[in-house]
């Protein structure tokens, strides 16, 4: 919805900054309508989201700093150059797009809604714009069932120990988040030392009855590689985190076993090669050893 709006109000040149998924996205949308992209990304960025965006005809940049660092530097562009800023909430249509993945989990429940979100949170706009759709919903009627009657999703802003000024800020009763001294992660999409919408996130989360969470750093690569051998689904770092906050919020009674809990995945494993690191069993054609191979079939 960002790069319709920008191209029909006309853009011609877009830039954003990136640590993962976004300046790939934002690179294929631009070419499809068009326009020129430049993209700003931490040097350890995930080597597919480096490869996806200069892939898609973007003017990709490795950055020797974190995403904030590659904000600033959009933001300098924007005034040399004339680009227009696609950072997260620097312009209002992202947002609205964001809303739909509440909508689109509306309409799938007949219009009724879970109890409880687990959101993985970096710049949070996802979570921000499902909190707007449910309000919306209400306003105009929509809703049915419990949510008719008043009840939302509990939103649980999920981050990684690594990386958790959202929980930290949330813990400590503050409406806005300082950012971590050293903010490391494999789940790169939530190495966000500094969220643009850290107030309206922490707003949801507290409104909805939910929590911001950290989840164990050391766990993100067993809950990655669990989830996905348990459900033939790729599932990204960031949503192992929310995976491994419900676990912990489960067994504190936090959720409740009969609840209807939704976590959104908001990667493909695909895309973090570095994450799935693992040496596989070689075999000899010249000695096969049948041994080696029914103990790890086992």
């Amino acid at each position: 919805m960002a790069v319709t709006m920008a191209r029909a109000l006309g853009v011609t040149m877009a830039a954003t900054p990136t640590a993962g998924n976004a300046g790939g996205a934002l690179a294929a949308y631009a070419a499809r309508a068009g326009m020129k992209c430049v993209v700003f990304m931490p040097g350890d960025t995930p080597i597919v989201n480096q490869l996806e965006a200069k892939l898609y005809g973007a003017s990709a940049f490795l950055v020797n700093g974190l995403i904030n660092d590659c904000g600033r530097l959009v933001a300098e562009g924007a005034k040399r150059f004339g680009w227009f800023d696609f950072s997260t909430l620097k312009e209002p249509y992202r947002l609205e797009g964001k809303k739909t993945m509440g909508l689109e989990l509306a309409e799938q429940l007949g219009w009724d809604l879970p109890d409880a979100i687990f959101y993985p949170t970096g710049g949070g706009t996802g979570l921000i714009g499902m909190w707007k759709a449910f309000g919306e919903l209400a306003e105009i009627g929509w809703l049915e069932g419990a949510a008719a009657k008043g009840r939302r999703p509990r939103m649980y802003a999920c981050q990684s120990s690594g990386c958790d000024p959202i929980v930290a800020a949330f813990e400590r009763g503050e409406r806005f988040a300082a950012p971590p001294p050293n903010p490391r992660t494999v789940a790169s999409g939530l190495r966000v030392p500094k969220a643009v919408g850290d107030f309206m996130i922490l707003d949801a989360v507290r409104a909805s009855g939910g929590k911001a969470l950290r989840a164990r750093e050391e766990r993100l690569a067993e809950w990655m590689s669990l989830a996905s051998a348990e459900e033939g689904i790729g599932i990204c770092p960031e949503t192992a985190a929310c995976l491994d906050v419900l676990e912990e919020a489960v067994s504190a009674g936090e959720v409740k076993p009969d609840e209807r809990v939704v976590v959104f995945n908001t990667g493909a494993a695909q895309k973090y090669v570095e994450a799935m690191q693992s040496a596989l069993p070689r075999i000899d054609l010249g000695n096969i050893d049948w041994a080696m191979v029914e103990d790890a079939v086992r």
